[in-house]
């Protein structure tokens, strides 16, 4: 009988996975509050990065440039979206962060329906933006825990 410490090999992943939720949690609620997503946030969840790096995830900054050139093209998102897509995809990597961003928007689109739904049923009014930082949120998380 003793403490089993087989599992300690883990322990940073756990520590990433642990720092990457409370960061993105903060980051969504930021958003929902103040439509605002804090610069230090962004950079913290970048940092986090850092932690079993590997060079390769740095090309997970790529996956912001769908963003970007949306926002340019047509506009109505800001620029701490992009900047939370570009910092979590140097933890996720390009391949975790365009499936993050996929699953992000579906989140999005989905919640935008069951909405549009029942404020008809209500007879109310649908307002024209939501903060997108919880549902890339959502996706963020379901990547980094599935891939």
């Amino acid at each position: 009988m003793g403490i089993d410490f087989s599992h300690a090999g883990n322990l940073p992943l756990l520590l990433k996975g642990g720092i990457f939720i409370v960061l993105l949690l903060a980051a969504s609620l930021f958003d929902i509050r103040k439509r605002i997503i804090p610069d230090p946030v962004c950079l913290a969840i970048a940092l986090t990065g850092c932690i079993l790096f590997e060079p390769v995830k740095l090309l997970g900054i790529l996956t912001a440039l769908p963003l970007l050139m949306a926002s340019l093209l047509w506009g109505g998102m800001g620029g701490g979206d992009i900047k939370l897509m570009a910092a979590a995809g140097i933890v996720l990597g390009f391949k975790g962060g365009m499936a993050a961003m996929v699953m992000g928007l579906a989140a999005l689109l989905l919640f935008y329906a069951g909405y549009r739904i029942a404020q008809k049923l209500r007879r109310g009014d649908c307002p024209g933006a939501f903060p997108l930082a919880p549902f890339l949120s959502i996706g963020c998380l379901a990547a980094y825990f599935i891939l």
